[in-house]
Parts: structure tokens; sequence; C-alpha cells
């Protein structure tokens, strides 16, 4: 499709402020896909897009993290694979089932979530007491999660992030950094999906990729810099946010 240089101009402007939020709690999607569609792209390219864009940003954060030291990737080759299957499946069987059943109940998953993040003591700084296995942990949790984020999506990060705190036990900061990482897998099995069935605009996508590293990499330094005090009521807030699209502006 064809774009003037002013829809690129916007376009990169929305990936960064898109790329800064998303690193520190995710809902990078709740600001980059209205902007799609209100440019003229379908409902398949513009997910297709955003899915393209925010890989890179995801890329961006997870190369930050990984050079400040924070994350450990060998140790989750089972998570890595189990949300990248998973997500691939979910992907795949979007296109044959309509997941607006799901609309009805997701919110009150969300709204339990955020109410976890607000109260529970496990919040923090410092590392809790780890209650699962990291392989159970892959079987159980990634894979589920995975297969909901290529499926549906909406605050997936958030349900990584919640795993990571109250399963494993890390602290807001590397829960943040360890849910980039899976995302990314997430995010590369439903993007393949997607660029085979044709639906990538990547001119814009490309444009917008940009955008979100450099967003990416200032926002996963903020969370670096201020932990749970930036990042908790982001999640919160991204989660009510969430929470009022879909109960409000997803009818359709």
């Amino acid at each position: 499709m064809e774009l003037s240089y002013d829809v690129y101009a916007i376009l990169f402007t929305v990936s960064l402020i898109a790329g800064f939020v998303d690193s520190i709690s995710g809902g990078g999607g709740l600001i980059v896909l209205p902007t799609l569609m209100l440019s003229g792209f379908l409902p398949a390219e513009a997910l297709a897009t955003n899915k393209l864009q925010g890989i890179f940003g995801k890329l961006s954060a997870v190369r930050y993290y990984r050079r400040q030291g924070v994350l450990n990737i060998p140790s989750m080759k089972l998570p890595l694979l189990t949300s990248f299957v998973g997500a691939a499946l979910g992907a795949l069987l979007i296109q044959y089932i309509q997941a607006d059943f799901l609309i009805k109940y997701i919110p009150w998953l969300i709204g339990a979530v955020a109410v976890y993040f607000l109260f529970s003591p496990r919040i923090g700084d410092l590392d809790k007491q780890q209650r699962l296995q990291i392989g159970l942990f892959a079987a159980l949790i990634t894979s589920i999660v995975g297969f909901y984020d290529g499926f549906f999506g909406p605050a997936s990060g958030s349900l990584f992030a919640l795993g990571f705190v109250s399963l494993l036990g890390y602290n807001l900061s590397k829960a943040t950094a360890y849910t980039r990482l899976l995302l990314l897998a997430t995010n590369a099995a439903s993007l393949t999906v997607f660029i085979l069935g044709g639906n990538v605009v990547w001119r814009a996508g490309l444009c917008m990729a940009i955008g979100q590293w450099i967003g990416a990499r200032y926002g996963s330094e903020a969370v670096m810099l201020k932990g749970s005090k930036l990042v908790k009521p982001m999640l919160v807030s991204i989660c009510f946010l969430l929470i009022i699209k879909m109960v409000f502006f997803n009818k359709g």
C-alpha cells in the first residue's frame, strides 16, 4: 500500500512511544493498532505489521538487558521453546476459530492480574523464594501463555511477568526483562505465520521498527533505573486500559 511521508512520520513517532511503553509494561499494541487502522490498514495487515515492528522492540530490550547482565538466556531454553511452539499453534488456530468468546472472560483475568500486582507482597525489587522448577514452569505456564499470545494476545506480557514473580520468585525488574525475552519468541512465531499469509506491510513495518528499537532501548533503561516504582504502576495501568478497551470497544 502507498503511504505519504506524513503518515510514515506519524507511524515512526507512534512506534517510538509504543516501544518505550511496551518495554516497561507491555501494551504497545494499544497505541500502534488503532494508528495503523486509522492509516487505512486492513485488520489482518494491521495485526501483521504490528507484530513486525513490535519484534524489533523486543530485540532491542533483550539486547539491552543482556548487556546489563540481567538475562541468563541458556537457562530459558525450555520456556523459550514452549513459548514459541505455543504461540505458533495459537496463531495457526486463530485463522480457523473466532476468538470473540474470549472477550467475555479475559477482562476478569486481566483484572485479577492487576489486583495481584497492586497488593501482592511478592512484588518488589528483591527476589523471593522460587516455587516451581523451570521445567514445570515451561510445561505448565509458558506453553499456555505462549499459545494465548498467538491466539488472542491482550495482557500476555502481564501474564508472563506474573508467572516469573509468583512462581519463580523474580523481582519485578528481572521479571520484566525475562518477559521481553519470551515475548520475543512468541512474536517471532506469530510473525512467521503472518509472513506466510502475506499480510505484512513491509515498508511501514520497517519504518516503525526503527522507532520501536529506539523507544524500547530507553524504556528498558528506565526499568533498570526505577525498578518496581515505575513498572508496577504502569503494569496496573495497562491492565485496566486493556479491560476498558475489551469491554467497551471490542464489541464488533
